[in-house]
């Protein structure tokens, strides 16, 4: 039985790398993309021709950290960054590279996944590694032909703006839902509305957690940046440090909100709790006159007063609606 024959055969020496995407920047050219075994036989080459590559790898393949350190890493410092640290987003120097971690996170509250995305930046070569699937890897594949990087800190940057969009999003959107829950927190649906802050809340915290950066890391970057880092792309790491900072203080105020109008809904709902309990005693007080004389007229023992008068129930009766109109003015005088 003859052999199928693929039209797209497998690349075994990406398979064996845990290569996912490899590509070579050139100026004035548009990025190739190259297999594994061309990125490690001409290495040396692609980057004393002015120009540098990247590697997106998937650190879930078994061979990809040692096909990274045996290749192109120059010690272990970036693995175990990645293998050490919190997935929380920061940006740092590490040795003469930079070092960055992103995540992208689901604006959904419910989702308590995430994929997080570790970056070496170095002046010829920037390294990505993921154990998820990173949706904004994919979205720059699609546009590399349109962007056209000219340093490997361009690409970089690029992720951090995706990062920094996030935030914005996912800020400017709870923010409208923050404001409509604003706008009819005194109506019927209180209930509803306090269940929803705390989803609210819950979000931003996870978020606010992963996806702002540490801004001591920043400063301490901004305030030593390695040499190789030109004053347009440290210019542009200055702006984003300072959006990202507004960000982080946009969603603290936004949290700060969400807090107050938790306090808001709670003493609105101790207020209706408190008023249903009044009117409750009020009733059970206005129902102790029938309860008294009813429990008194019904014990089996001789000597009951109108026992044999033939209108004694409609007397009792009358006893009982004066009784409690006589209790049903007092509350009400006290009541105003």
């Amino acid at each position: 039985m003859p052999l199928t024959h693929f039209s797209s055969q497998i690349n075994f020496s990406d398979e064996v790398s845990g290569l996912i995407h490899g590509y070579l920047f050139l100026p004035q050219r548009t990025p190739s993309r190259l297999t594994a075994e061309q990125l490690t036989a001409d290495t040396v080459k692609h980057t004393d021709s002015g120009g540098f590559i990247w590697l997106h790898t998937n650190l879930h393949h078994a061979a990809a950290s040692r096909w990274l350190r045996q290749h192109f890493l120059p010690n272990d410092d970036f693995l175990k960054e990645i293998a050490a640290t919190s997935p929380r987003t920061r940006l740092s120097l590490q040795d003469n590279a930079l070092f960055a971690v992103l995540n992208e996170v689901s604006a959904t509250e419910t989702s308590r996944s995430n994929a997080t995305l570790w970056a070496w930046c170095s002046p010829t070569m920037i390294i990505t590694a993921r154990f998820a699937p990173v949706t904004m890897i994919e979205s720059l594949v699609n546009q590399l032909d349109q962007l056209a990087f000219s340093q490997p800190e361009h690409l970089l940057l690029w992720l951090l703006a995706n990062q920094e969009e996030t935030v914005e999003t996912i800020i400017r959107e709870t923010s409208r839902q923050v404001l409509d829950i604003e706008e009819r927190l005194f109506d019927q649906s209180l209930r509803n509305n306090r269940r929803i802050l705390s989803q609210v809340r819950r979000k931003l915290l996870r978020i606010q957690s992963l996806l702002v950066p540490e801004p001591a890391a920043l400063f301490r970057l901004l305030n030593r940046p390695p040499q190789w880092l030109d004053p347009d792309s440290l210019g542009e790491l200055r702006a984003f440090t300072e959006e990202f900072s507004l960000g982080l203080n946009d969603m603290s105020n936004l949290l700060e909100r969400i807090r107050l109008l938790q306090e808001e809904a709670s003493a609105q709902a101790v207020e209706q709790n408190n008023r249903t309990l009044y009117w409750l005693t009020v009733v059970t007080v206005m129902a102790l006159p029938i309860n008294i004389i009813t429990g008194l007229f019904g014990m089996n023992v001789g000597g009951l007063p109108l026992a044999t008068d033939p209108h004694g129930f409609w007397h009792l009766l009358a006893y009982i609606v004066f009784f409690t109109s006589l209790l049903i003015v007092l509350v009400y005088r006290k009541t105003r």
